[in-house]
């Protein structure tokens, strides 16, 4: 079976790392695929936070900036003239007060059909988390508690593998060592033989035999 092809094979990502382990981008460990998609999860709500500060960081720039628009579209300035000139800078003013109301609308809108909105999901998404914390922290807890599991598990592996290759290579000794001394004892027996040939010598090779066993 061919290997599973990576669906973003540049990036750490948790979309590929689910169900297996990786290894931190230090190398110093690894990461369970679980804990992959919490962080994602905790990184969102990180960014809805900023995106909300965001918005209403535009807002109030759009309502300062229509504000002193509007302002300085009052201000009295050569109200007094007259002719092309009082027609010309009427006009001015004018149309500072129109971008002014541009902008306040934009803000509005900002508000109603963005910054609101996005509110309404961190809320509805805080109470969604909240009904889950209990159980995702019992989840965690069992996954933790499995992980520990499989981690004493592979440690009894490897001693049990160690005390193994210990115990065959001091049984692969001792038949060496066996076999150096049948081999000894039959070259022992086969020079008894050779000797015991000689018809002068058969009591003697008979009291070497019972001797040697």
């Amino acid at each position: 079976m061919p290997e599973q092809q990576l669906l973003k094979p540049t990036e750490w990502s948790y979309c590929d790392y689910f169900w297996a382990d990786k290894k931190d981008p230090q190398g110093n460990g690894t990461v369970a695929g679980f804990e992959l998609l919490l962080q994602k999860q905790l990184k969102g709500k990180q960014m809805q936070k900023e995106m909300s500060e965001f918005i209403r960081e535009r807002i109030k720039i759009e309502e300062d900036y229509a504000k002193n628009l509007a302002k300085l579209s009052q201000n009295s300035l050569a109200s007094q003239e007259e002719g092309s000139l009082g027609e010309a800078w009427a006009q001015v003013k004018k149309s500072l007060a129109d971008e002014a109301e541009v902008h306040l609308k934009f803000s509005a809108k900002l508000h109603s059909e963005v910054e609101k909105p996005l509110m309404n999901f961190r809320e509805n998404f805080k109470k969604d988390m909240k009904k889950c914390d209990h159980h995702i922290a019992d989840l965690r807890k069992q996954l933790a508690s499995r992980y520990a599991s499989v981690e004493k598990a592979r440690k009894a592996l490897t001693e049990r593998q160690r005390d193994l290759e210990m115990k065959t290579q001091q049984l692969e000794i001792k038949l060496s060592n066996k076999t150096e001394e049948d081999i000894k004892k039959a070259r022992r027996k086969s020079t008894q033989a050779g000797e015991c040939r000689a018809p002068s010598r058969p009591a003697q090779c008979a009291q070497k035999e019972r001797a040697w066993g």
